[in-house]
This record gives structure tokens, C-alpha cells and sequence, in this order.
């Protein structure tokens, strides 16, 4: 049994992972949701005497040893502005928000100054096995005893603890996940336009294109704030958005103009510098065909279908120009970005396929629609980002999410399956 009471405001899906989670440690926790909706709560968790659903946040912060915070990031100092005067004395707070630049000011503006905060995240979402996954420990304003406790409290998660920094943390999300979801965000907003379901079609099944759409398909079964919060609230990401989405516009215009040589050169250039010298006989790759080419929406065609990977090529194009290394922040990765780092290095570490890419790029107009599209795509996420736009954000993310709506459930299925055995491959062989 655990020696401190936790503090759960905040019971949408991660808020109930940790609650669960924590309880079933043995802990005792007190929780309730922003809105209060204390009678459906109290029905769901009935049967678990260790998890208390108090009728307010009030409640919670009152009488709770660690109080966690998990709430959409927008709304952070709002409700830390209601309920974080009224912490009980000598709790330790945090929170579970995706961006923490908004969250440690609104601790530090509503917060007693003689409350410690210990903040954490878990990078990844709710449907993800926490175990051996990178979570986040932000010390903030405490002692050591008080992170040792929280340590103690989040152990029974089985992740691996990553100490940082509220400013490391925000710079490494943003250079792991703002970029990797507006690239995914792109594509979905692109099939939509040309009113494509991509698992209908030859030409996006199999190996890599397998990875894009149920990459794309899971972020769209998701909640828009998850994103909006990091994109919008997280300082360092902006212009990451921003470098991705004039990456994709000047590889495209290459591509329109025919010219080889520049095109095939920037390629190259970015290639030196993300991926430095050519792969080894023998050294492996993050991903492997048999993988790749195991989980699909649709029937795979007799015969792959040559693609020029526009997104991927700008991926690695905006890591160059960022002076990024993908690979310095795999401790701190999700399972999403460890996927889209991996089929861009199939790529990339695969001479012949990239300059297949190329060739395809400049020579063969059969994805130029979808290009053309993806290229809108990527620049209106951008502006929406770079407006600051939350209900311009939303607006897109939900008309897109209507459309594929039909098979989001299917979707995230196979994506949990997809995650859980390429992570069992990758963890034993890193064992190995």
C-alpha cells in the first residue's frame, strides 16, 4: 500500500490510464474531471476501492500528496487558476500536459510558492503498453525527497524515467513530434481533398505506405487538442512546422520544374547530414520489409507501385535545415516517431529506392495530384500553427476525422498491433 494519497483533476483517457494504473499499485487516489462528471465517473470506477471520485477539483487538490494535472494544455492555467490556491500544504504538484512551457507558468503564477513542483510525461498515448516507453520527470521547484516519491508513485508504469528540463523537454517534443504530426496531418487532409480512401488504391499499400496510413489514421482517431497543444503552445515548434511546410513547397516546385540535378543534390546534401556515411554491409535498419508489409487497411497489389515519398523527402530536408539529428532524441522518442524515423531511414539508407524516389519525383506524374495537395496541406497546418489558431486547428482536424471516421476503429487497431510487434522487434533486438 502506498504511503501518499494521488491527485488525479483531469479523467479523459490518459488521466484514467494513470488512475488505474496507480491504484492498482496499491496507491490511493482521489480524481475527478474537468467538467465535473462525478456520477459517470463514480458508475466506471466502481468497483475500485482505491480510486475516490471527489465531487470537484477543490476536493482533490485539498486533500492529495501529489496532484497531477491532466488536462488539455490550453486550458491549463484556467483550471490550475481555479483549483491550485487551495492546494493542501505540502503537496507536491505536476502535470501531464504535452507542452510544459504553459503548464510551469501557470503552477508558478496560481501556485503557493511553498508547494514543490514535479511534473512528468508520458510519451505516448493511451493505447500504448507504458512499459519500457520514455517518461518524462521534470524537476521543477522541489527536493529530491519529493521527486523520489513521485518516481516511487509512476514506477509502477514500468517506463523509463528521463530527467529534463521544462525547456529540454519542449525542444525535444517539438524536434520528435510537432513535425512528425503535421506531416501525418497533411497526408490525411490531402486524401481527403481528393476525396481518396488511400487503402483503396494500388499505389498507398504495402511496406511503407502501410506505416503512413496507419500512422495518419491513428493520429486522426485521436483528440485534436492532443496535438493542437504541442503544435500552437510549444514555443520551440512553430518553426519546426513552419521549415517543413517550406520544405515541402521547394521540393515540390523542383519537382514541377523538372530540375534533376538541384532537386537530386538537395537530397543528397540533407542525406549527408542526417544520415552521415553510407550504411554498412551488415548494419541494421530500425524497420525490415516483412514488418513493413504486415499490417494494411487493404489488399497489397501483385507488384509495388513507384512513389517519391514527398514526405518523407522534406522530413529529412527539414531535419537539415534545422540542424537536427533524429537520433539524439530516442530516449525521449514515441512509438510514432521511432515509425516515422524508421521508414524515412528505409528510405534514405537504401540507395537504390532513394534514387528511385528521385527518378519518380521528376519523371512520373502519377502522384502529382496528391503532391499538389499535400504541399496546401502542409503550408495551411503551418499557418494555422503560426496564427496561433486553436479553433481554426480544430475545425480542420475534425472535418478530416469526419471523413475517415468510418474505419478510425479498424484503423487504430491494426496501428496498436503495428506499434506493439515493430516495439517487441526493436526491444529484443537491442537485446540481442
Amino acid at each position: 500500500m502506498g504511503d501518499a494519497v494521488v491527485g488525479i483533476i483531469g479523467m479523459g483517457d490518459m488521466g484514467k490510464m494513470y488512475a488505474r494504473r496507480i491504484s492498482k499499485a496499491g496507491w490511493k487516489v482521489h480524481a475527478c474531471d474537468v467538467p465535473e462528471k462525478t456520477t459517470a465517473l463514480k458508475h466506471e470506477f466502481a468497483d475500485n476501492t482505491n480510486i475516490s471520485i471527489l465531487d470537484s477539483g477543490h476536493l482533490v487538490s485539498r486533500s492529495s500528496d501529489w496532484i497531477m494535472y491532466s488536462v488539455e494544455a490550453k486550458n491549463i492555467d484556467a483550471i490550475v487558476g481555479l483549483y491550485g490556491p487551495s492546494t493542501k500544504v505540502g503537496a507536491i504538484v505536476g502535470g501531464q500536459t504535452s507542452t510544459k512551457a504553459p503548464e510551469i507558468a501557470a503552477f508558478e503564477k496560481h501556485l503557493p510558492k511553498d508547494i514543490e513542483i514535479v511534473t512528468c510525461h508520458s510519451l505516448h498515448g493511451p493505447g500504448v503498453n507504458p512499459k519500457g516507453q520514455p517518461l518524462a520527470i521534470i524537476k521543477h521547484r522541489a527536493s529530491d525527497k519529493s521527486v523520489h516519491l513521485v518516481e516511487r508513485i509512476l514506477s509502477c508504469l514500468e517506463s523509463k524515467f528521463v530527467a529534463l528540463s521544462a525547456e529540454q523537454h519542449d525542444r525535444i517534443t517539438a524536434d520528435t513530434q510537432a513535425v512528425t504530426h503535421a506531416a501525418f496531418l497533411s497526408m490525411g487532409t490531402a486524401w481527403q481533398a481528393n476525396n481518396q480512401f488511400p487503402w483503396e488504391l494500388p499505389r498507398y499499400i504495402g511496406g511503407i505506405e502501410n506505416v503512413k496510413i496507419n500512422l495518419m489514421m491513428r493520429i486522426y482517431s485521436q483528440k485534436w487538442h492532443v496535438y493542437a497543444g504541442l503544435a500552437i503552445l510549444n514555443p520551440a515548434a512553430r518553426a519546426q512546422i513552419r521549415q517543413y511546410a517550406e520544405s515541402v513547397t521547394e521540393l515540390f516546385k523542383l519537382m514541377l520544374g523538372g530540375h534533376r540535378e538541384e532537386f537530386a543534390a538537395r537530397i543528397h546534401k540533407a542525406k549527408a547530414a542526417v544520415f552521415g556515411a553510407p550504411r554498412k554491409d551488415g548494419e541494421e535498419l530500425l524497420l525490415h520489409d516483412e514488418l513493413l508489409d504486415k499490417f494494411s487497411l487493404g489488399e497489397k497489389p501483385a507488384s509495388r507501385l513507384k512513389n517519391n515519398h514527398l514526405s518523407l523527402l522534406a522530413i529529412v530536408d527539414c531535419w537539415w535545415h534545422l540542424d537536427i539529428n533524429p537520433y539524439d532524441h530516442m530516449i525521449c522518442s514515441t512509438p510514432l516517431f521511432r515509425l516515422w524515423l524508421g521508414i524515412t531511414e528505409y528510405v534514405y539508407r537504401n540507395d537504390e529506392l532513394l534514387e528511385e524516389c528521385i527518378e519518380t519525383a521528376i519523371n512520373d506524374d502519377t502522384f502529382r495530384a496528391d503532391d499538389l495537395e499535400f504541399t496546401f496541406a502542409a503550408r495551411d497546418w503551418s499557418e494555422r500553427v503560426s496564427f496561433g489558431n486553436m479553433d481554426g486547428y480544430r475545425e480542420r482536424f475534425e472535418k478530416i476525422q469526419k471523413y475517415f471516421e468510418p474505419r478510425l476503429p479498424e484503423a487504430k487497431e491494426i496501428g496498436n498491433q503495428m506499434i506493439r510487434t515493430i516495439e517487441e522487434n526493436l526491444s529484443s533486438r537491442r537485446k540481442a
